[in-house]
């Protein structure tokens, strides 16, 4: 099927209408299979349907709030949405399905479990063994026979894919749209003339690290008395505020969910941005995307954010968890233009290891090997195909 115009249906399991890396990625893949001319329709669950444009996404259902991977997932699942899904994949009559996310209990579960023909799956996530997750593995191995072909976005991913369920997967990182982080305008609440950090993601979400980072406010605001911090995302700010003190609230400013674009501004005005997780990253899109907009990065050093960001050479790291390591890291990347500036050049080096346009060749060669008829392809062939992924992904190393 090499060269041919596909029909590819992409799931994504998470609210669409909230911020998250597994929806970034399936929104910039979806781009650019677009934008080679393949047709792509979208399954996600949409919590506010006003909040999605028309053709955007089709709405799988409004999702429910689900404990899963140390944090609470935005999901559907259950008998209305398995008719969902059913319904979808009949009315679009799909080359391939791609898949999200197999293990998290929502669409992208169901649709194994629905569709025919071939399927991919692309892991994202870093999971520890659980009892829950013990429970579903009879579950997901049963769906997971129909898969044709298995991606991890990062060695955790795929480590989490071993542990689980066994089998392997090939390696093709998240992806950015480099060009599209590089232009913007400045975010109208930053002022170029006062130093600034930002950070992104759910803010009730413990494992995104707002508390370590609010610990380390105090220090950072003690040294760098004029610096602002802005902090995106969802969340109860009313309940965030409460403990903080009348200084880091003074200097903080909350901005609340932003959409694509605003978000672009504000990683093209922020000088660090930093980015406290504690722990369940198996990637770090954020990060890319930071550098992309030419903004230096400051991050714990989780395993998962170490590759990404070259073992220290593409961003500054602190310790785990650590508020005074951050506060310190935080005082020199602020006072340090020039180290600022050498971060960004090494970053913008490495992003483009993981521009779209390089790492959606690697996604299409997978649908080839799982897309071409029996009578057209050898073993040979198929291996070819999948040998040039192991040879041409991004070093993750």
């Amino acid at each position: 099927m090499s060269g041919d115009i596909m029909r590819i249906g992409l799931v994504c399991p998470y609210a669409w209408d909230s911020p998250g890396g597994v929806r970034s990625h399936v929104a910039d893949l979806a781009f650019e299979l677009r934008a080679r001319g393949h047709y792509v329709d979208i399954l996600a669950p949409v919590d506010d349907p006003n909040s999605i444009t028309d053709g955007e996404v089709t709405n799988g259902g409004k999702p429910v709030s689900i404990r899963y991977n140390g944090s609470v997932a935005r999901l559907n699942f259950g008998l209305r949405a398995t008719r969902q899904v059913r319904k979808w994949i009949q009315e679009n009559d799909f080359d391939l399905v791609h898949v999200h996310e197999p293990m998290a209990p929502g669409l992208s579960l169901l649709t194994l479990w629905v569709a025919d023909g071939p399927i991919v799956s692309t892991w994202h996530s870093s999971i520890p063994r659980s009892r829950v997750l013990a429970s579903m593995n009879r579950i997901v191995q049963t769906a997971m026979e129909k898969v044709s072909g298995r991606i991890a976005v990062s060695e955790d991913a795929r480590e989490t894919l071993v542990k689980h369920l066994g089998g392997d997967a090939v390696l093709i990182p998240n992806g950015v749209r480099v060009k599209a982080f590089q232009t913007g305008a400045r975010h109208p609440q930053f002022d170029a003339s006062i130093p600034s950090i930002l950070f992104f993601g759910r803010l009730e979400e413990t494992r995104k690290g707002l508390s370590v980072l609010f610990d380390a406010l105090p220090a950072i605001i003690a040294s760098v008395p004029d610096v602002q911090v802005f902090i995106a995302g969802p969340g109860d700010i009313d309940e965030i505020v409460k403990g903080l003190s009348d200084s880091v609230l003074d200097h903080t400013v909350f901005l609340g969910r932003l959409n694509d674009e605003e978000k672009i501004q504000a990683l093209h005005s922020a000088d660090v941005y930093i980015a406290p997780n504690t722990g369940g990253e198996s990637f770090g899109i954020v990060l890319i995307e930071a550098m992309a907009a030419g903004t230096a990065v400051l991050a714990s050093d989780l395993p998962a954010f170490s590759r990404v960001l070259d073992g220290g050479t593409a961003g500054a790291m602190f310790k785990n968890e650590d508020s005074a390591d951050l506060a310190e890291q935080a005082i020199a990347l602020l006072g340090d233009a020039d180290r600022r500036e050498a971060l960004l050049t090494s970053g913008l080096q490495r992003v483009m290891r993981f521009d779209w346009e390089h790492v959606v060749d690697d996604v299409l060669a997978v649908y080839e090997s799982v897309t071409v008829s029996d009578d057209r392809v050898t073993e040979d062939l198929r291996g070819q195909i999948i040998g040039r992924l192991s040879t041409g992904i991004p070093g993750l190393r």
